[in-house]
């Protein structure tokens, strides 16, 4: 593993600045491919992703209670918090301006390889996407990705999901019909991590 520059001496009584996982501290480690059955991600040239975008551990900014999704639309920020004062913090895409989405919700379920069924909204814009009303397969080209959280409101639907994404260049931007975009490779890691009936709250 590469030298990070991390501290590992002792700190006596001051809590150190963060906690060290190798999964969110190694780049060619969170960014490598996978494979998982008959699907394959390539890898991430994570060398073109901004530093602020890519997976990493940072003291939690949010307040809120370990396990809850935290996504800040202006700083293309999606934060898992952890115990002890730490966040995971991933880089995320947003909604173009007038398909932004915020409230306080939650994850009702997740899905691997999930299928895409486009609204009716988004085929009357989109003609070409009529082919695919009834639903597009999962898969590594599919616009979902590799993971689905989808969020509900009130216990109803609110047809925004925090999803995976084939266009690893649209992170960091406001491009989506509303959803928040990550990197395939962080949403699996997401997925893996996020409890069942997470809280999320979309600022």
């Amino acid at each position: 593993m590469p030298d990070l520059g991390l501290d590992f001496g002792s700190t006596g009584s001051i809590r150190p600045k963060i906690s060290v996982d190798k999964g969110v501290t190694d780049p060619d480690v969170m960014y490598a491919s996978v494979q998982e059955g008959e699907y394959f991600l390539p890898a991430i040239p994570y060398a073109k992703v901004p530093r602020q975008f890519q997976r990493q551990i940072v003291q939690d900014p949010t307040g809120e209670a370990p396990g809850t999704i935290v996504v800040r639309l202006q700083e293309r920020h999606l934060y898992l918090v952890q115990e002890g004062g730490d966040a995971l913090r991933y880089g995320v895409g947003i909604g173009r301006a007038g398909f932004e989405w915020n409230g306080r919700a939650n994850i009702q379920y997740k899905k691997q390889w999930p299928v895409w069924t486009p609204p009716s909204e988004m085929i009357a814009r989109q003609p070409e996407l009529e082919k695919w009303r009834n639903g597009r397969p999962g898969g590594p080209d599919n616009p979902l990705g590799a993971r689905a959280l989808y969020i509900y409101q009130n216990d109803q639907d609110t047809g925004y999901r925090i999803h995976g994404s084939p266009e690893w260049q649209s992170i960091g931007q406001s491009m989506s019909s509303g959803c928040v975009r990550m990197i395939n490779q962080d949403v699996i890691d997401l997925y893996n991590r996020v409890p069942g009936k997470a809280t999320v709250v979309v600022a």
